[in-house]
Order: C-alpha cells, then sequence, then structure tokens
C-alpha cells in the first residue's frame, strides 16, 4: 500500500473559491512532507493522493499529516484497476494474515457513470473476500472495514482512516500577530487561529538583562513546536524591562498593568504592520486575571487600530490547559521563569481602569519614543518545519 488518501471537509464547502483553498493545502501538504521519500502529491476528484517512495514509513507520514490543518481525515491506502475482480485481489493480497471475527465493505463512487452502484460494488467484493477468507459479514458492528473509493478511472482501498486536525490550510486565512507569553494560554490561542488558516507571527516582550533570558528560552521552545503546524514562523523577542522602569516612576501603582497592556498592544501593532499582518491576537480570558476584566479589555484594546482576535475569550483554565497538554505546549509553558508580566506589577491592579485615568497617566510618558526605540531594539529569529537539511563538502 503505497498511497494516502486524504480528505478534505470544511474546504469541500468553498464554492467556487474551492480549487484556490485545495491548492493551498496541497502546498503545505507537500510542506510538511518535503524531507520524507514522497513521488506525487495530486489532486483528484473530492480528494488528494500521496504517492509514497520505497523508504516512507507509514508513521513518519501519519505523523506529518496529522498536524496540516485543512485535513478531515487521511488512510493508508492501495490503488487498483476499477474493476471488482481487481479491486478484490489486491484487498485480500494487502490483508496478509489479518484475521478479524467480522468484516464489512463500504464504497463510495466519486464518479456515478461506473455501472454498478455502491451497494453492488460491496456486495460483489465483499463476497468475494468472504469466499477467499471465510470471513462474517457484520454491517452494523464490524471488526474490520474495508473502504473501497472508485474514481473515473482507478480506485482506492483501505482498511482505516486517521482523524486530521480540520479547520482550514495555514495561509489562507492572512496573517496575525500574537503577543506569545510563556505561559499556558497564548500558545493555544495561536494554535487555534492557525487552524483557521491564519499564519501566525509570534511576538514575545522579555526583561533581559534585568531577569534572566529563561522567558526568551521558553517562546524560543513554544515557536519551535508550533512551527510544526505552519512551517514557518517568526519570533520577535521586545525588550520591555527598561520600558516597566519608566511606568514605574510615571505611572500610579494600581494603573501600572493595564498601561504595560496598552504598550505592549502599540508595539506589537507597529510591529505588525510592518510585517504586513491584519490582526492582533492574544491569549486573554474574561475574568481570568486583574487586566482581563471587561472594563480593562476594552480599554486596553482601545489602543489599537488593527483588530484585536481573542479566540479563548470565553474558555476556563482547565479547558485551555487540557487543549495546551493535547498540543505539547504545557510542559513547556509550566517551566519556571521570570518574565516581564511579573516584573514591577504592584500588588492592587486596578480591576475597573477608567479610559480618562488612564490617559491621563499616559500623557506623562513619550509613547512614541518608546513604541519606536522597542520596535528598534527588537530581535528576529526564524523557524522552519521540517528544518532544512544541510550537506558538508567531503
Amino acid at each position: 500500500m503505497k498511497s494516502v488518501i486524504v480528505h478534505y471537509q470544511e474546504i469541500a464547502l468553498k464554492g467556487k473559491n474551492r480549487p484556490w483553498f485545495i491548492a493551498r493545502l496541497v502546498r503545505n501538504i507537500r510542506q510538511a512532507i518535503s524531507d520524507l521519500d514522497i513521488r506525487e502529491v495530486r489532486v483528484l476528484m473530492g480528494r488528494i493522493e500521496v504517492v509514497l517512495g520505497p523508504s516512507a514509513t507509514w508513521e513518519s507520514v501519519r505523523d506529518r499529516l496529522s498536524r496540516v490543518f485543512g485535513i478531515g481525515n487521511f488512510a493508508r491506502a492501495g490503488r487498483a484497476r476499477l474493476d471488482v475482480e481487481a479491486i478484490a485481489a489486491e484487498v485480500l493480497n494487502d490483508l496478509g494474515p489479518e484475521n478479524p471475527p467480522t468484516f464489512r465493505v463500504s464504497v463510495r463512487r466519486a464518479d456515478k457513470r461506473f455501472p454498478l452502484t455502491s451497494p453492488q460494488i460491496e456486495r460483489e467484493v465483499g463476497g468475494r473476500i468472504k469466499e477467499a477468507r471465510g470471513w462474517t459479514v457484520d454491517l452494523e458492528r464490524a471488526a474490520l472495514t474495508v473502504r473501497v473509493e472508485t474514481l473515473t478511472n482507478e480506485a482506492f482501498y483501505s482498511f482505516g482512516k486517521e482523524p486530521g486536525p480540520g479547520g482550514l490550510p495555514v495561509g489562507a486565512s492572512g496573517r496575525v500577530a500574537c503577543l506569545l507569553s510563556g505561559g499556558i494560554d497564548s500558545p493555544v490561542a495561536a494554535w487555534r487561529m492557525m487552524r483557521r488558516g491564519c499564519r501566525v507571527q509570534f511576538v514575545h516582550f522579555h526583561s533581559y538583562p534585568i531577569l534572566s533570558r529563561a522567558s526568551q528560552d521558553k517562546a524560543r521552545e513554544l515557536a519551535r513546536l508550533l512551527t510544526e503546524f505552519q512551517f514557518d514562523s517568526r519570533l520577535f523577542l521586545v525588550p520591555f524591562g527598561e520600558i516597566q522602569q519608566r511606568v514605574v516612576l510615571a505611572v500610579p501603582p494600581p494603573l501600572r498593568v493595564v498601561i504595560y497592556r496598552r504598550l505592549m498592544l502599540r508595539i506589537a501593532e507597529r510591529i505588525a504592520r510592518d510585517n504586513r499582518a491584519q490582526a492582533l491576537v492574544t491569549g486573554e480570558v474574561v475574568g481570568q486575571v486583574a487586566s482581563q476584566t471587561l472594563e480593562n479589555l476594552s480599554t486596553i484594546g482601545s489602543v489599537a487600530g488593527l483588530p484585536v482576535l481573542r479566540p479563548l475569550i470565553g474558555m476556563d483554565k482547565e479547558e485551555i490547559t487540557a487543549e495546551a497538554q493535547r498540543l505539547g505546549t504545557y510542559p513547556i509553558s509550566i517551566i519556571p521563569d521570570q518574565d516581564c508580566c511579573t516584573l514591577f506589577t504592584p500588588r492592587h491592579p486596578a480591576t475597573k481602569a477608567r479610559r480618562h485615568e488612564i490617559e491621563l497617566a499616559e500623557s506623562q510618558l513619550p509613547i512614541e519614543e518608546i513604541v519606536n526605540q522597542a520596535v528598534a531594539s527588537t530581535v528576529v529569529e526564524s523557524f522552519r518545519f521540517p528544518q532544512p537539511q544541510t550537506t558538508t563538502a567531503a
């Protein structure tokens, strides 16, 4: 079985734009498996075939495809001539020593011009398998389902299917900039935007050299892991410690957290615009911390000229943690570190900061100068998955 048949779901509903989404998905599949022995990725009727080379293992291909957004499900498959005798023969050949207590054949016809209907093909192929192996047919709770898909000139068969991540292909919905802390929430927010087809750039605020490099190291590890879902990423490391010191000298303690966040949004927006991103993304959740009351969220977000997307806004911590564990970001996020969110944080931050109070406090700060300096001091790092192979001269 040297093929993998990929099915998409949401893309199928895109009408006249469907070919564009399919082309984007094919491009992402090719990139995800670019370092494996793949002979071809081709578009068929309502599905995509990945043709495996001799050294490509099912396990490695399955691992890569399970992270490609836009895929509904996929299956390791074999190819046969469009003839029930040929289909049954190939199925029996690939079943090997398999001996399930019950089985069934399930057929989908992509091309209705084939003279036999799906139930007729099921009976013909199933009858030949039963005759050869003596297995019992069970149409309701079969231990093994042989799936057959007939196209115009060929048929594919498989013995199971793997779930894909769903969503839309990365790059189909534009580019966004995500404020990536070292915590649990923001990596999950970034992943959710990737699943909706957005290419995500990461903006991390750190307080080095006032604090250690630990938060930067965590941000790199998170960006590296999340790049496995979008293949190319950029991480913007913004020094924020000196900015916080300036805020401490000019702003009353209760208002500092809100002003920190407004400055972060301003800086992130400048970076986003410079890199053609169309929205900002945060991991904020209503009521989770003092800066995330509705009043504070409104006051913080009012400084942004770009849309501020908050994909986790209605989730609770247990839901977010469970998703982080499933993605693999959780073990990185809980590594102890010192980040700018804990530096110079007042004991009793304002939970309902009034906009006029915030704007009055900000009038004591050279906002434009601070933003310009932060952007100029930002360090950019790039990530790629799979890592390009390097060769050394003999």
